[in-house]
């Protein structure tokens, strides 16, 4: 997982708070998927379709797949980079990700996430991603 082949990437920072961490003040596994939301959404702001606009635009893109792969353990005060790249969007959004440590850049875990558009009227899943993520993407690729 990197940047080689995605359409659009950005990242970013977060201090490890406190209360993410267990007794031994490493991260709890299930706040890393907390920090990949952080940089999904700033993913989605960049071509200006964030979870309200994919309400508005009448579609939700529930988490369907999510998948972590844990090589190092990020501690509490640790300032971490989360690295977000778009990899697909025609039928789905898969989103590939990276935290490393920001002071050594050492590669602390590896991520992806698919999602899919759903009808928030009839709830149906849509097979082919709806044209107004196109119409959105192709403003800023």
């Amino acid at each position: 997982m990197n940047s080689k082949g995605a359409l659009l990437s950005t990242h970013v920072e977060i201090d490890i708070p406190f209360h993410d961490c267990d007794p031994m003040n490493v991260v709890w596994h299930g706040n890393y998927a907390r920090y990949l939301e952080v940089a999904r959404c700033e993913l989605l702001r960049l071509f200006d379709y964030d979870y309200i606009q994919m309400k508005e635009s009448g579609y939700a893109w529930p988490i369907v797949d999510m998948r972590i792969k844990y090589i190092g353990s990020a501690v509490f005060s640790q300032k971490i980079r989360v690295d977000a790249y778009l990899k697909e969007y025609e039928t789905r959004l898969r989103i590939d990700y990276v935290i490393t440590d920001c002071q050594t850049a050492q590669k602390l875990t590896k991520a992806t996430t698919v999602q899919v558009a759903v009808d928030v009227q009839t709830h149906e899943l849509q097979y082919v991603s709806p044209a107004i993520i196109s119409e959105k993407l192709h403003k800023v690729i």
